[in-house]
């Protein structure tokens, strides 16, 4: 297997991480027990992860001419993610998260997407080459969707493979679902796209059916402690999670689609990639931080020995 070569056009936020006993209830003030400040966006935490598992890396977006921008860009490149492509918007701010982390390691976000907001398809443009000669585009749906369809659009036209990770989870027209290889919703976002509730295995995979029907070729249901669901025509497959002891859920399924985008890049068996992507969302729970707790290599093959799926009753 080559080095895989992965576009990420996507978002990118700076993350305030706020730690307390439980998450406030309405109009409640809470006393924390701890703060942090990290880069985080879905799209930059995929890329990063991505880069961390050994692809070459390119990301595609903006962020304000601002602390927040600067220390974002600075950390992709720490990462060795080819920022190039990330614009400085001087017309808007980055965009930042605010989250709540209970004691439990859950946690509520309100995200302000500034700058993400702005993309524009003439963004994409210019990484227009790179998609031509890379191995996967990934995408998420926090920035315009307009910018999604048309980056999805060129992939296709080129032959490269598209990961859509629907978060967070809006309608999207049947045409984006069908550009897209993989589409890797969680169980919620299954919920939002199809309108079936995701209380049990058997509607969670007739979401996943209705997403068939629309247009997906594969659907894979990211189910946190209970692992992943894929969905094809054809058959479909529980993947167990890995058991690990909870600290911060911030990022984990970026961790999953990171390192299943690498996989599928590397020419990995779907199979063997989600098994590789749920090791790395179990070992990204176990840390805290979006971008700080996301796994190196060695850590995911580690971990990744040894576990099989098996078929859904």
């Amino acid at each position: 297997m080559g080095r895989a070569k992965i576009v990420v056009v996507g978002s990118l936020v700076f993350d305030l991480v706020a730690w307390a006993e439980r998450r406030p209830q309405k109009g409640e003030s809470l006393l924390g027990t701890d703060f942090g400040m990290f880069p985080g966006g879905k799209g930059a935490n995929q890329a990063v992860q991505a880069a961390k598992l050994g692809a070459e890396v390119f990301m595609c977006g903006r962020v304000g001419e601002d602390f927040f921008g600067e220390s974002l860009i600075a950390n992709l490149k720490k990462e060795r993610v080819d920022a190039t492509f990330v614009i400085k918007d001087k017309e808007t701010t980055t965009a930042v998260g605010c989250i709540v982390i209970d004691k439990e390691g859950d946690n509520s976000i309100v995200m302000v997407p500034q700058a993400n907001m702005r993309c524009k398809t003439e963004d994409v443009d210019r990484v227009k080459k790179i998609i031509a000669q890379s191995d996967l585009l990934l995408l998420q749906l926090e920035i315009p969707l307009l910018v999604d369809i048309y980056a999805a659009r060129i992939a296709k036209q080129e032959g490269v493979k598209v990961i859509l990770n629907p978060a967070p989870a809006r309608d999207i027209p049947d045409e984006l679902i069908s550009l897209s290889d993989i589409i890797t919703p969680s169980e919620i976002e299954t919920q939002i796209l199809t309108g079936v509730k995701a209380d049990n295995m058997d509607n969670i995979k007739k979401g996943a059916i209705s997403l068939i029907k629309r247009g997906a070729k594969v659907v894979i249901v990211t189910l946190g402690e209970k692992g992943a669901l894929m969905v094809t025509e054809s058959k479909d497959l529980h993947f167990p999670a890995y058991k690990v002891s909870a600290v911060d859920t911030t990022g984990a399924g970026d961790a999953f689609n990171g390192a299943l985008s690498v996989a599928i890049a590397e020419g990995r068996e779907l199979e063997e990639a989600i098994k590789l992507a749920n090791a790395a969302g179990a070992l990204s729970v176990t840390k805290r931080g979006a971008q700080p707790s996301l796994p190196q290599r060695e850590e995911v093959e580690e971990l990744n020995r040894g576990q099989r799926p098996f078929l859904t009753e």
